[in-house]
């Protein structure tokens, strides 16, 4: 059975979702770096970088290559532009106007949460 496309987006989301992975993320951003120069950089030991670095590896977020003795991690540029295309498709629902009558329902509640029409 495969996986829904909003429970992998929700996994990203969670992989995200903590501060230090979101500044790993963004420490990454066009260039590799190791444990050790994270660390440094966090001001976090290298035992925590470690753990964050399995979340964003198990999510796709980054992927690791060994550079002589060290593993130096980047972001992985494919999964994050799919999962940027994946979070616009999401949001884009949110504005597409009601046109069908049986979907009149649940444009009412859409404009409720919103305070928006959507008519």
């Amino acid at each position: 059975m495969q996986e829904d496309p909003t429970d992998k987006l929700a996994r990203f989301a969670q992989a995200l979702a903590a501060p230090t992975r979101l500044r790993i993320v963004a420490l990454l951003r066009g260039r590799a770096l190791c444990v050790n120069a994270l660390a440094g950089q966090l001001d976090v030991t290298q035992g925590a970088v470690s753990q964050h670095l399995r979340v964003l590896r198990e999510a796709g977020i980054v992927v690791s290559e060994k550079r002589g003795y060290f593993v130096h991690y980047r972001l992985n540029e494919n999964a994050l532009a799919t999962w940027q295309q994946e979070v616009e498709k999401l949001l884009d629902v949110a504005r597409e106007p009601c046109r069908a009558t049986k979907r009149r329902a649940s444009c009412h509640a859409r404009k409720q949460q919103t305070g928006r029409r959507h008519d």
